[in-house]
């Protein structure tokens, strides 16, 4: 099956309010509440209609972390490139192939972004929704599945037939610890008192977990006793647990994160840590990532990009200074992720990374893990189920309908639906459906339109 040609009819942009039942620090910034962004494309397939749909939140200070600007600005950034994809995709006026529609509307979105003082990052977040939503109608026109339709070549994209897809069934789930989370139940800090684990202690023994990501604040004392504090909660789950650290772009050179990996290094309390450590992602800041070599720092564990992940030849760069692999993030464009799995999977020494920024149940968590899953990716971070009750302010129809049409990802045992984890895993079987990852849709008429 070659690409399938679709005439895009109608965008909407749409947003729901999101509280977050605990509050979530990374870097310098600290998030209780943002907006979920929602979009929705009509596409006319010979003479046939069929919808495509994606989310994603809209988390302040990560696309742009400048601390002259407020939260709502940065919601304003990402709702404004989301604008920009929606005029670009309907002015194409053509019927083009997925890909084609994200090489051509999708990059000139991001150029007008730019121009309009857009940092790479938030200019890419309308686009890669829109790419989301548009690759869901043309699977559904195709009556195909994610990774069948990638099999098959029904994005038009040229990477599907050189990349060793698989069709999982289940996942590791790497649970995020973030710089405010409370580690046991002593600790001082929220407890909502929902039902739900507020600790890193009360997770591990609710969903069985083995594989986390631990924040990092880039200061080396603040640093250097949480870390040990976590390492003492990490001894108590066994042998197999393993870790991965985020930097979040909190070194400002090379020459100060050298300095720091070499006093974890020199630290006992952290040795089981860091034996235990697979990868650092993104501790340089991305105006200096991409400018300084880390290959002499003497990091003894793969350090991978992240946030430097805003134009195509980010990958190549970072692997000419030392890098070794990069993330996988629906936010930043499945076709980013599909481009760079192809370049990975040349190299063993290299790797894919599955991140999260918050991925909320429905829309947003099914496709991002199925996204990263298929490209061979064994643990990926989710946080969303930690940070927000289950489907938070959705209609409740609305998440049944999702808990109805995956079973196997979702738990209505309380009466809440919420992601199912067991053992640490998430059941994927029930994402193989036709379209994107997705047997159930969003309550449009729930959703505050983004004009």
């Amino acid at each position: 099956m070659s690409g399938v040609d679709l005439r895009i009819r109608e965008v909407h942009l749409f947003q729901r309010h999101v509280t977050l039942r605990l509050p979530f620090r990374f870097g310098a910034a600290t998030v209780t509440q943002c907006p979920q962004a929602f979009v929705q494309v009509h596409a006319e397939v010979d003479g046939r209609s069929f919808e495509g749909a994606s989310a994603e939140l809209m988390v302040p200070k990560w696309f742009d972390k400048s601390p002259a600007l407020t939260h709502e600005q940065n919601f304003e950034q990402l709702r404004e490139s989301l604008r920009n994809a929606r005029d670009g995709l309907l002015a194409s006026g053509t019927a083009m192939s997925s890909f084609a529609y994200s090489q051509t509307a999708g990059e000139a979105a991001v150029a007008v972004s730019v121009s309009r003082g857009l940092p790479r990052l938030a200019a890419q977040f309308g686009p890669a929704l829109l790419d989301k939503a548009v690759a869901d109608a043309a699977l559904r026109a195709a009556g195909q599945s994610w990774v069948d339709g990638l099999r098959a070549g029904v994005l038009g994209d040229p990477w599907s037939g050189q990349l060793k897809l698989v069709r999982p069934t289940q996942v590791v789930l790497r649970h995020t610890v973030g710089l405010a989370d409370r580690l046991t139940d002593s600790d001082p800090g929220t407890d909502p008192q929902d039902g739900l684990p507020a600790t890193l202690q009360a997770a591990i023994e609710r969903h069985g977990l083995h594989h986390f990501k631990l924040k990092l604040c880039g200061q080396i004392d603040a640093d250097l006793e949480r870390l040990i504090r976590i390492a003492e909660v990490l001894q108590r789950v066994g042998s197999d647990w393993r870790v991965t650290l985020d930097g979040n772009e909190t070194f400002s050179d090379a020459a100060s994160l050298g300095r720091f990996w070499q006093t974890l290094h020199n630290t006992p309390a952290l040795a089981a840590l860091l034996q235990r450590t697979l990868l650092l992602e993104q501790p340089l800041a991305r105006a200096v990532a991409l400018q300084e070599s880390i290959a002499t720092l003497g990091i003894g564990v793969p350090v991978i990009l992240d946030e430097s992940d805003d134009h195509a030849s980010a990958l190549e760069e970072g692997l000419a200074l030392g890098y070794r692999g990069i993330s996988s993030k629906a936010c930043k464009g499945i076709y980013r992720s599909l481009a760079n799995a192809h370049r990975i999977a040349q190299d063993p020494r290299l790797l894919l990374s599955g991140e999260d920024l918050t991925c909320q149940a429905g829309l947003a968590v099914q496709q991002d893990t199925l996204l990263a899953a298929s490209l061979g990716v064994q643990h990926i971070e989710r946080n969303g189920h930690h940070y927000v009750d289950g489907f938070g302010s959705a209609p409740a129809d609305e998440a049944m309908a999702f808990v109805e049409a995956h079973p196997s990802l979702y738990d209505n045992a309380s009466g809440r639906p919420h992601l199912t984890v067991r053992n640490g895993r998430l059941d994927l079987l029930s994402l193989h459906v036709t379209g994107f990852a997705s047997a159930a849709m969003p309550q449009w008429r729930s959703l505050q339109p983004i004009h």
